[in-house]
């Protein structure tokens, strides 16, 4: 690796002071899995890097909003979301996403701000959170803005983050008395890339779906909510043979792309497939 400056800030917003919007090669890194792997292939090569692991305590921490919403720091590591009681509790699809999120070693590591502003598409919480209905607290040099974390990711590897804006905080709605899961298909481990990953979150009223999300994510650009298939659910009690036609209208409807882990023409299959089966995991008694 090239020589670079590192910077330890004290605090998130001096943080923000060192970084520099009009030059690329200045970075904030946190846990660092990605940016280390990038440095290292000569991929990137920083001219300064912002260190986030001395600022304030607060930003790696899991609380409750006064409107009840769950409180995470982007500094949180991804282990302590898996162990914390609190989120087992309040998003209990999350806590079972993370056990089977690449490995032990990168949750260790890894922090969730980190993982949503890497915004590679095959990340499993971005598409869990979104159809949660999360919202990111994030802080620059004109102050604090808050934006919906379905709009954060512009492409491939790209967010509508300034390079002078961080994450500060993932805010998250209880899951319930919403239902909800996450499906992933792996050509290799459980831990491996996915091929595909699928979240749903619904809410009933007298057993017919009142409200429905449906995130695709690893099979399109960026995580993508499939409005279309979500409307066929309003409104109805959905049994098996319903179900397939939503995997069907998922599958014609998704923006799918092809990658190391399969074609398009399989990525669409497993759409069809595995809408199907993560609606029918939260639907189940």
């Amino acid at each position: 690796m090239t020589p670079f400056e590192l910077a330890e800030p004290r605090s998130l917003r001096k943080a923000v002071a060192l970084l520099d919007p009009d030059d690329p090669t200045v970075r904030p890194i946190a846990g660092g899995t990605a940016l280390m792997l990038m440095m290292k292939s000569g991929l990137f090569r920083p001219s300064r890097l912002v260190s986030l692991r001395r600022v304030e305590r607060r930003f790696s921490t899991i609380g409750r909003t006064v409107d009840g919403r769950v409180r995470i720091g982007a500094l949180t590591p991804l282990a302590a979301l898996e162990r914390s009681a609190a989120i087992r509790r309040a998003l209990p699809v999350v806590a079972r996403t993370l056990r089977t999120l690449s490995n032990v070693r990168v949750r260790n590591v890894a922090t969730l701000g980190g993982h949503l502003a890497h915004a590679d598409p095959h990340l499993d919480l971005p598409p869990v959170l979104i159809a949660l209905g999360a919202e990111l607290v994030v802080i620059g040099p004109a102050g604090e803005r808050t934006l919906p974390l379905s709009a954060l990711h512009a492409g491939y590897y790209e967010t509508v983050l300034a390079r002078d804006e961080l994450i500060a905080q993932v805010l998250v709605p209880p899951q319930a008395p919403r239902r909800a899961a996450y499906l992933k298909c792996t050509t290799r481990s459980a831990d491996d890339w996915p091929a595909l990953g699928v979240a749903v979150a619904l809410s009933l009223e007298a057993g017919a779906v009142r409200e429905a999300a449906i995130v695709l994510g690893a099979a399109t650009e960026t995580p993508v909510r499939l409005g279309g298939a979500e409307s066929l659910l309003r409104g109805v009690a959905p049994d098996d043979p319903q179900l397939r036609r939503i995997g069907d209208a998922a599958a014609d409807e998704a923006p799918v792309i092809g990658d190391p882990q399969g074609s398009a023409a399989y990525k669409r299959q497993l759409v069809r497939v595995y809408v199907r089966r993560a609606l029918a995991q939260a639907l189940a008694p």
